[in-house]
């Protein structure tokens, strides 16, 4: 096996007395896992950035053994972690990149979609400018992995029009005259998730309840208290930039 590739950094631990072992969400070979030799140094511990894109050369005798890693910086986002909300941003979108996708299954449209996410973030002097990218982010997670949610049409009535809610249930929507009753047990729908264009604050925290409901239901499942806690730390910087 030999990869040589850009990579965006998604997780490292430490390996040994002196190595990591890395992941990193490349464009056609999905996750890899790697161990970098020297991976604690000083010299390459500032490269194995969490949301650092790296050029990645992967190198193994066979299929089933860990590669050997080496790396070589081609974008630091290590600036952006001395800011708490874009440091929370990055640990949690690389967080889930490198937990809830399979090794070694490409899934190029999602590098795509975390790469400019990052490039928001980093272009981006505050939040209200990316965290609209952030909720879609989550979306597009959930589909390419086969628990996207149905906005097309209404669930009851099969309308496309007056979409206003979604079910927690089923991941369909629901619209006005069709909701009756349930309302209350359904999670309003904004305008976020059925299309590009601005969002305001509660449009924002609205569209991260649901995806966060269902990531938490059909994605996170095993690790939903070590990975959950990143992004509750994001939500909660998120609430208090919008108050």
């Amino acid at each position: 096996m030999h990869l040589l590739t850009q990579a965006i950094i998604c997780a490292v631990r430490p390996h040994g007395e002196h190595g990591a072992i890395a992941r990193a969400l490349t464009p056609a070979d999905g996750i890899q896992a790697g161990y970098v030799r020297g991976g604690r140094s000083r010299r390459l511990r500032p490269i194995l950035l969490p949301g650092n894109l790296v050029q990645a050369e992967y190198r193994a005798r066979t299929d089933d053994q860990l590669a050997q890693l080496s790396v070589e910086l081609a974008a630091s986002r290590a600036p952006l972690l001395g800011e708490a909300l874009p440091a929370a941003a990055i640990e949690w979108t690389t967080a889930l990149a490198a937990t809830a996708l399979p090794e070694g299954q490409p899934y190029p449209r999602l590098y795509d979609a975390l790469h400019g996410l990052l490039a928001a973030i980093e272009a981006s002097p505050n939040a209200r400018g990316w965290a609209p990218s952030l909720v879609r982010y989550e979306l597009f997670v959930l589909a390419e992995l086969g628990f996207g949610l149905d906005l097309s049409e209404c669930a009851a009535t099969g309308a496309s029009e007056d979409l206003a809610f979604v079910s927690p249930k089923s991941g369909r929507a629901v619209s006005a005259g069709a909701a009756g009753e349930y309302r209350d047990r359904l999670f309003p729908l904004p305008p976020l998730l059925l299309g590009p264009g601005p969002a305001d604050w509660p449009d924002i925290l609205a569209g991260l309840r649901i995806t966060g409901h269902f990531l938490a239901r059909d994605v996170l499942i095993e690790r939903q208290a070590d990975i959950l806690a990143a992004r509750e730390r994001l939500l909660d910087r998120l609430k208090r930039a919008g108050a």
